[in-house]
């Protein structure tokens, strides 16, 4: 029986993936999908937790922080969540080519909306692009630079 997963999913050189790199392909975007779920739910840890423990995290294209390591990430999402009353953050168009078998690179869009504990309204349209490790408890976020596809609203974060 043929896995159509396996034939429909393909490498940058459009060799079919394995199963094993499927699997794979699942786990590094599910990471994406918990933090998405961590932030719109102030969940600190499990923001942190998807990232490598010498992760970078750029958000400097939006005027924000460039991040070293999970403590100045959480640093950052703290201030968030002091900030925000509401969020919603969407991934999508997730695109990912393995670079050995615990390495891989790609890119994801976010779509960000949400209140302001003083009421006014943020958005981002933006692009990440990324770096994932496999580390001894899984894929993590090794690499994240985040830049706007059009101009934010970030009045009064």
């Amino acid at each position: 029986m043929t896995n159509i997963a396996a034939v429909s999913a393909f490498s940058r050189e459009h060799e079919p993936l394995s199963q094993e790199q499927l699997v794979d392909l699942e786990a590094i975007k599910a990471l994406t999908h918990r933090y998405a779920l961590s932030l719109d739910r102030f969940d600190i840890d499990g923001v942190v937790d998807v990232f490598a423990s010498d992760c970078v995290f750029d958000a400097s294209p939006f005027g924000l922080p460039l991040m070293e390591g999970r403590a100045q990430i959480r640093e950052f999402f703290e201030h968030n969540e002091q900030s925000m009353a509401s969020q919603m953050h969407l991934f999508a168009n997730h695109i990912i080519e393995f670079d050995g078998a615990d390495e891989a690179h790609g890119t994801n869009y976010l779509y960000e909306d949400g209140y302001t504990k003083e009421g006014n309204r943020i958005t981002c349209l933006g692009i990440n692009e990324d770096r994932y490790v496999r580390a001894a408890d899984g894929w993590r976020i090794a690499y994240r630079k985040i830049a706007p596809l059009v101009p934010p609203k970030l009045e009064g974060y």
